[in-house]
C-alpha cells in the first residue's frame, strides 16, 4: 500500500499517464474504422437499446454487429398502439429495409450528421420496411432500463433521470441554449453529487467501506443505464476515486484524480473529445478544482455561486463560441436563479417523482416557472453577441487569455480580464473589417433561399419552407424540422452576421416564404419586401409581425454594400407570374434573380427593359418547363445558371427539357440537389 501511495503521489506517474494517453489517441484517430455491414444489406437482427416515437415516426437504436439506427413510419394508429404495447427495450428484432449512409452537411460550417454518428460508431441508417419481433427480453439490465424508460414519460424525468432530452420541445431547448443554461439539463457532477449524498445518508449505519462500495456499485449501474454519458462517467469516476482516496488515505490531490478520470474516460471512448458535453464537463470541473480555495474564501452562498458562475462562463467561452457562435453575458446572472431552481428543487423532485408519481404535480409547477421565465428572458437580445467561425489558433488564444484572466481573478486583479474582453469585442465585430462579398444559394430542398453579403450588409431572398399536409392527430410530430433554425440562422451566425438588412419575399408560395415568420421572430430583420397583388394568410401574418413591410413595385431600387438591386417585374395577376424579379449588380457583375417567374413574366421584362448579358441567372421556378424560355435565355445570355431544387422532388425539377436547353445554348449550370449549397465570391 505504501509503494502504491508513493507511485500515486509522484508527478512522473501522471506525466506518464498523459503521454500514454496521447500515444493511444494518435493511434486511434490515425487507424481506419470500418462498418461490419455493406450498404447492400437488406435484413439485420439486433437488440433494441432505445426508441423514440414522434407522431407516426419511429426511431430505433439497435445493437447488432455494431450500433445502428432505424426509422419507420407507422401506417395506422392501431399499428402504433400495438408497437407501444408489445415492444420493449432489450427485445430482439428483425428489421428488413434499405441501408443508407447518414447525410453530410451540404452547406459549409453546418452540422455534419454523418460525422456525428460515426463518432458514436454508427455508419448506417435503416429505412425500415418491415419490423418483426423475434424474442422478448429476459435480461435483467434491459428490464430495468425498459422500466425506467417507460416510467420517465415526462420530458424532464427523462432528461434528469436518463439524460435523454428527446422529449423536450425544440423551442424550449433553444430557449435554454439562448440563456446559456443548457448545461444544467445534462446529468452532471452536481446531480451525481446530490444522488450520492442521498444514498450515503440512507446508509449511515453501515460500515464506511461497505457504504462507499454499495454507492459506487449503484452509481456504476446508473452509468450503464444512461449509456456512459461523458458527464456522468466523469462524475461517477470522481466519486469512486475520491472514495478510495478517502478510505485508504492515499492523499491524492484533486487535480491528480482529475487526470486519472480524464485518462480512463478517453481510453473508454476517444471520441468523447468531440462531445460538447465532455468538453464543458471536464474544462469547467478542472477550473473549479484549481480555483476551489478561491471560491471557498467567500462565505455567502450566492457570492460563491456568482464566482462559480463567472469562472464557468469564462472557461466555457471558446467551447460555446466554437459550437454555437453566440454568447449571452447575462447567463452569468441567470445561473444565480436557475442553478438553485434546478439543483435544489427540480432535480430532487424529478428523482422523487420517479418513485412517487403524485409528486409530478408539484414538479410541473416548478417546470412551468422554469419554462415561462426562460421564454421571456430568451427574447432579451441586448446582451447576446454573435461570433463568426474562426481559425483554430483564435480558440487557442482564447484559452491562453482565459487562463491569465482566471489567475488574475484569484488574486483579485480584475484588469487581467481586459485582454479577453478586447479579443471578444474584436471577434464579434469582425465583419466590420471583412470586405469579402459573396452570394450563397442554400441547399434547402424544394424551395428557394439566397443570401447576398457585402460590406456587412445582408440581403436574404426567400426563406424556403417545407410543405406540411393535413394528417390525423396521431401522426402529427411535436418537433417539426425548421430550415431557418437548422440551416439559415446557424449559417448566418457562423459567418458572424447579426442582422438582415433586407428580406425579399419574391411571392406567396410556401416554398419561398414558408419560414419567414420563424426567421423574423428568431433573427433581426430590418426591412421586408413583398410583391404586388393580394396577400395570402401567411403574408398577412408577416405584416402583423413586422412594421417594416414594403411592397416592391416595378423599378424599386435599393443598395446593400456593393450590391445594387433593381426590381423588374410587376403584378401580372397570378402568384408565380407576379414573382419579384431583381436585377443585381456588383463590381461589373450582373445577376438576375427570377423567383418563380414564368414565360409570361419573362416576356413582360423583355418588353419593358433592354437587358444585356448577365453573368449569373437564378433560374425561375426551380428549373420548371414554365420558365427559362429559349428567347429569354438568348436575350440575357447567362454565363452561369443556378437552380434550387430538392433531391428526388415530386415535381421532377429541374425539367430535363430546360437542362437540354442550357446545354444546347452552352450555358453552365449548377443544381443544389447535385452539388449542395452554391457559394460565389466577388
Amino acid at each position: 500500500m505504501l509503494k502504491l501511495r508513493k507511485i500515486l503521489l509522484s508527478n512522473y506517474f501522471y506525466l506518464g499517464l498523459i503521454i500514454i494517453l496521447l500515444i493511444y489517441l494518435i493511434i486511434f484517430f490515425l487507424s481506419p474504422h470500418h462498418s461490419h455491414y455493406d450498404i447492400k444489406q437488406k435484413v439485420v437482427v439486433g437488440i433494441i437499446t432505445n426508441y423514440n416515437i414522434d407522431g407516426n415516426k419511429l426511431t430505433i437504436n439497435l445493437k447488432a454487429k455494431e450500433k445502428l439506427i432505424g426509422t419507420y413510419y407507422f401506417k395506422s394508429q392501431k399499428e402504433k398502439a400495438i408497437f407501444i404495447k408489445n415492444i420493449s427495450i432489450g427485445d430482439k428484432l428483425k428489421l428488413a429495409g434499405t441501408f443508407t449512409k447518414p447525410t453530410i452537411n451540404t452547406t459549409e460550417y453546418l452540422f455534419n450528421y454523418n460525422k456525428y454518428l460515426k463518432r458514436q460508431g454508427i455508419y448506417f441508417i435503416i429505412n425500415i420496411k418491415e419490423l418483426t419481433l423475434l424474442n422478448k427480453n429476459t435480461n435483467l439490465f434491459y428490464l430495468i432500463k425498459d422500466f425506467s424508460f417507460k416510467r420517465t414519460n415526462n420530458p424532464y424525468l427523462r432528461t434528469f433521470i436518463l439524460g435523454d432530452n428527446s422529449l423536450l420541445a425544440k423551442n424550449i431547448l433553444k430557449n435554454y441554449q439562448e440563456l446559456g443554461i443548457s448545461h444544467l439539463f445534462a446529468i452532471s457532477g452536481m446531480h451525481i453529487s446530490l444522488l450520492s449524498t442521498i444514498l450515503l445518508k440512507l446508509l449511515t449505519k453501515i460500515d464506511e467501506k461497505a457504504k462507499y462500495l454499495i454507492v459506487s456499485i449503484i452509481l456504476l449501474g446508473y452509468l450503464l443505464l444512461v449509456g456512459f454519458l461523458p458527464s456522468v462517467l466523469r462524475a461517477v469516476l470522481f466519486f469512486i476515486l475520491f472514495s478510495i482516496n478517502k478510505i485508504y488515505y492515499f492523499y491524492i490531490k484533486p487535480v491528480q484524480i482529475y487526470i486519472i478520470v480524464l485518462v480512463i474516460s478517453l481510453f473508454i471512448n476517444p471520441n468523447y473529445l468531440f462531445a460538447v458535453g465532455f468538453l464543458y464537463s471536464f474544462s469547467i470541473s478542472l477550473a473549479l478544482i484549481i480555483f476551489g480555495a478561491y471560491i471557498n474564501s467567500y462565505k455567502h452562498y450566492f457570492t460563491k455561486l456568482l464566482i462559480t458562475s463567472l469562472i464557468s462562463f469564462l472557461v466555457s467561452i471558446p467551447i460555446t463560441i466554437y459550437n454555437y457562435n453566440q454568447l449571452n453575458i447575462l447567463s452569468i446572472f441567470y445561473n444565480l436563479f436557475y442553478v438553485p431552481l434546478i439543483s435544489i428543487i427540480i432535480f430532487p423532485l424529478a428523482l422523487i417523482s420517479f418513485f412517487i408519481k403524485p409528486v409530478t404535480y408539484l414538479l410541473n409547477i416548478f417546470i412551468y416557472i422554469l419554462e415561462k421565465s426562460s421564454n421571456i428572458l430568451a427574447h432579451i437580445s441586448y446582451f447576446k453577441f454573435i461570433f463568426c467561425q474562426s481559425l483554430l489558433v483564435i480558440y487557442i488564444l482564447y484559452i491562453c487569455l482565459i487562463v491569465i484572466a482566471l489567475l488574475g481573478l484569484s488574486k483579485k486583479k480584475y484588469y487581467y480580464t481586459i485582454p479577453v474582453i478586447i479579443t471578444l469585442i474584436i471577434h464579434t465585430n469582425y465583419n466590420l473589417f471583412n470586405t469579402k462579398d459573396y452570394l450563397i444559394m442554400f441547399d434547402i430542398g424544394q424551395g428557394d433561399s439566397i443570401l447576398l453579403h457585402s460590406n456587412n450588409k445582408n440581403v436574404l431572398v426567400d426563406t424556403g419552407g417545407k410543405m406540411t399536409y393535413n394528417t390525423s392527430k396521431w401522426q402529427v410530430t411535436k418537433n417539426k424540422y425548421s430550415l431557418v433554425e437548422n440551416i439559415t440562422i446557424p449559417y448566418l451566425k457562423k459567418r458572424g452576421i447579426k442582422k438582415l438588412d433586407y428580406l425579399i419575399l419574391t411571392h406567396g408560395d410556401f416554398d419561398h416564404l414558408g419560414e419567414a415568420l420563424t426567421l423574423i421572430q428568431k433573427f433581426k430583420v430590418k426591412k421586408i419586401l413583398i410583391n404586388e397583388g393580394s396577400l395570402n394568410n401567411l403574408e398577412k401574418q408577416i405584416k402583423k409581425e413586422s412594421k417594416n413591410v414594403i411592397v416592391a413595385k416595378q423599378n424599386y431600387y435599393f443598395e446593400a454594400g456593393e450590391f445594387s438591386f433593381f426590381s423588374l417585374n410587376n403584378d401580372l395577376g397570378e402568384e408565380n407570374d407576379s414573382s419579384l424579379v431583381f436585377y443585381v449588380t456588383i463590381k461589373n457583375k450582373k445577376i438576375l434573380l427570377m423567383g418563380d417567374a414564368s414565360y409570361k413574366s419573362e416576356e413582360n421584362i423583355m418588353n419593358n427593359f433592354n437587358l444585356d448579358k448577365v453573368d449569373i441567372l437564378k433560374v425561375g421556378h426551380h428549373g420548371s418547363r414554365t420558365s427559362s424560355s429559349e428567347k429569354f435565355l438568348k436575350t440575357i445570355k447567362p454565363k452561369l445558371a443556378l437552380i434550387s431544387a430538392g433531391k428526388d422532388n415530386k415535381f421532377g425539377h429541374p425539367n430535363q427539357e430546360i437542362i437540354d436547353r442550357f446545354q444546347s445554348l452552352d450555358i453552365n449550370y449548377l443544381v443544389t440537389n447535385k452539388v449542395g449549397s452554391i457559394k460565389i465570391s466577388f
